[in-house]
């Protein structure tokens, strides 16, 4: 955890930013946002300017490639589809939303 003291400087958050990255192995979004919080502290609200904050180890970024269906693929995929499960199937199409999210959400609704 970052405690601010007098004794922190760009050197000191840019260790603790790398530490996130390479001991604790913490997603990019939250490293980015780690980042974020102490710049806003500092500027924000401590009112404290902070310089360069130089080499920063960074956390990886996964390769993720969307898996894309052509509409000839969806269109088979909802034909094969029985009548009770089409209409949720062609909203979460149309609205561009993913089966990751829809399922998350049902578990959630009868949970």
């Amino acid at each position: 955890m970052f405690v601010k003291s007098e004794h922190n400087g760009e050197k000191e958050i840019s260790q603790y930013i790398s530490r996130l990255a390479t001991d604790l192995n913490v997603a990019a979004s939250t490293q980015n946002q780690a980042l974020n919080a102490i710049v806003f502290l500092y500027n924000r609200v401590l009112r404290i300017e902070l310089g360069d904050f130089g080499h920063m180890e960074r956390a990886k970024k996964p390769e993720r490639l969307p898996t894309v269906m052509t509409k000839s693929e969806v269109s088979r995929i909802l034909a094969a589809m029985s009548s009770t499960y089409v209409l949720l199937a062609k909203l979460m199409y149309g609205c561009g939303l993913r089966i990751q999210g829809k399922v998350v959400g049902m578990i959630r609704h009868y949970a």
